[in-house]
């Protein structure tokens, strides 16, 4: 295997010839290899649409050369369309704050930039790293791109959510039962708790739109204020929802809490929804409710689902602590375990959200409701 040599102030490190991340990237996967789990595509997304707005920012600004800025948001573009994902390769897990997983994201967009302007991988000569991430500070940006991401599979929990008690509704009404029904009445609760569980999640999630930036901004109090303002407008011309800076930096930069309410929210889901299938699972065993089993063992299929869904609970309530904990850790503005917080409150969300598809798919779409 071809490679070039990169290096730094500890030393040479041996880099893929065809691997637009660099030395950085490879010093945090080396040391950081604990989970053995990448970073989730929607967490590599927010990364390349934060250094896109970034870049456009500060060429708005006459800080960054056109050219440059034009390559950096292609580079991140590409990555926003699904390509260059295998080039990240830290550890969902790493150091405090994130730092590899930022570098990472620096390193892939600028080596792309640097090749779009006819450079080749490893020089950072045409298009820098500093100029990547001019006037950036890595605790605002992954608390961002924690925001962008837990957003976006927020509202995938929400649609499946959606899906899964609408299939009830659906073959209640197909059904022949009295609307008086135990059955009836039983499942309809099923219904009204999820919908109500989702607005909680719904309500949870407006609060990550509101965050801090500019602590690094180093300009003359006139331009920063201008600086922000285009780089919110930059934000959400991006987006499909509003973003807003606080209007106190430290509210929202020395606490966390936006994503303790969603993993609350999230935790209270499933709960409830693990609730609400103990007593479906008793309505199956009186013979109300019927489906076919999922697998070819003499365990009922009630047992097995059911029982599932209790251990994506107990695993989601465990990952509601941790974020919590993390979260209190956190002192003034400064909390180094961002990563922890991100990796355990978006492996809830999908777990909750494919906990809540299996059920609705095995359960809700196919089961015959009897009188």
């Amino acid at each position: 295997m071809r490679c070039r040599i990169e290096r730094d102030r500890l030393g040479e490190v041996a880099i893929p010839q065809e691997a637009y991340y660099g030395i950085g990237t490879v010093r945090s996967k080396d040391a950081f290899q604990l989970t053995k789990h990448g970073l989730s595509r929607q967490m590599i997304k927010a990364l390349a649409l934060c250094k896109k707005v970034i870049a456009k920012t500060n060429c708005d600004m006459g800080l960054l050369e056109k050219r440059k800025a034009e390559a950096i948001c292609l580079s991140a573009d590409e990555i926003l369309n699904g390509r260059l994902h295998g080039q990240f390769i830290t550890d969902a897990l790493q150091d405090g704050y994130g730092y590899g997983m930022d570098m990472n994201a620096a390193e892939v967009i600028c080596n792309r930039a640097n090749e779009m302007l006819g450079s080749s991988k490893g020089k950072y000569d045409i298009v820098t790293l500093q100029e990547v991430d001019m006037f950036t500070n890595i605790k605002e940006t992954n608390v961002l791109v924690g925001r962008l991401s837990a957003v976006k599979l927020t509202k995938k929990l929400i649609a499946e959510n959606k899906k899964s008690y609408n299939a009830i509704l659906e073959k209640l009404e197909a059904s022949n039962i009295s609307k008086t029904s135990k059955t009836y009445l039983q499942l309809m609760s099923v219904v009204e708790i999820l919908q109500r569980d989702t607005k909680r999640v719904d309500k949870a999630m407006d609060t990550l739109l509101v965050f801090s930036y500019g602590e690094s901004v180093d300009l003359p109090i006139e331009q920063k204020e201008e600086y922000l303002r285009c780089f919110v407008k930059n934000l959400n011309e991006n987006v499909t929802e509003k973003y807003q800076l606080s209007k106190n930096y430290y509210t929202t930069s020395n606490n966390l809490d936006c994503f303790m309410n969603l993993s609350a929210a999230v935790k209270n889901l499933m709960i409830n929804f693990s609730r609400c299938m103990s007593d479906l699972k008793e309505l199956a065993k009186e013979g109300k409710i019927n489906f076919p089993n999922v697998q070819d063992i003499e365990v009922s299929a009630p047992d097995l689902l059911f029982d599932f869904v209790k251990q994506v609970s107990f695993y989601i309530v465990g990952n509601d602590l941790t974020v919590s904990r993390t979260i209190e850790a956190g002192v003034m503005n400064e909390n180094p375990y961002i990563p922890i917080i991100l990796a355990s409150l978006f492996e809830s969300i999908n777990l909750v959200r494919r906990g809540i598809r299996t059920i609705k798919e095995r359960v809700f779409e196919i089961m015959e409701i009897k009188e």
